[in-house]
């Protein structure tokens, strides 16, 4: 008994063990998946206004982080390439800098309101072609870089997680004091003593009325 429980909290280390345990995927799961864009795949990228990024350093280490911008921030230029539009942040660049050593990316696309994702990889490029971005200008601000991806899998992922999780459902929405805010959230994890958690939160509030775009 003891060697059984030993065995089942190990770690799974095998793709056949892990199938042991979840089973084969339905042949739906398995054909629903595009090579390319299609005409509901464009419709669905226009209609999000936000979107995560998932990319990962030549040392293997992950990062995911969020864009988001009015409905249709995200270009497409044919049926196999997209271009989204790289704002002014907080210049830490992970995202850029794990695709200039990795171009492997993933993307899931989210509107407010739908149940379902949009989920696509690819291989992405840092650019900055001025023909296109001048394309996304916001606000008469020009970004000065883009994420160009070449579209390798496309496909609807179901409405599961979202319903489990009631992302839409506004009686599940949280007072905004229900958290810290970032100026407090920020002071309390680093202990920094010379600013407070007001002077912060201004600073974020200041940044946001100057350099969203």
């Amino acid at each position: 008994m003891g060697d059984q429980m030993n065995k089942t909290n190990m770690p799974l280390t095998s793709q056949d063990t892990l199938r042991d345990v979840v089973g084969e995927p339905m042949e739906l799961a398995i054909t629903k998946e595009l090579t390319r864009l299609d005409p509901l795949c464009r419709k669905f990228i226009a209609m999000s206004p936000f979107l995560c990024i998932g990319t990962a350093g030549t040392d293997g280490s992950g990062d995911v982080s969020p864009r988001g911008d009015p409905p249709g921030f995200v270009q497409v230029l044919d049926d196999e390439t997209i271009v989204i539009p790289e704002r002014p942040g907080n210049r830490r660049a992970d995202t850029l800098c794990n695709i200039i050593d990795n171009a492997n990316v993933g993307l899931l696309f989210f509107v407010p309101g739908l149940e379902e994702t949009l989920r696509i990889n690819g291989r992405a490029e840092v650019m900055r072609d001025s023909e296109i971005l001048e394309t996304m200008m916001v606000n008469g601000k020009i970004p000065k870089l883009a994420i160009i991806v070449k579209v390798d899998q496309a496909f609807l992922h179901c409405a599961k997680a979202l319903r489990r999780s009631k992302l839409w459902d506004s009686s599940q929405f949280q007072q905004k004091t229900a958290f810290p805010s970032i100026g407090r959230a920020i002071l309390q994890q680093t202990k920094t003593a010379d600013i407070s958690g007001e002077e912060i939160d201004e600073l974020v509030e200041e940044d946001y009325r100057n350099n969203m775009y």
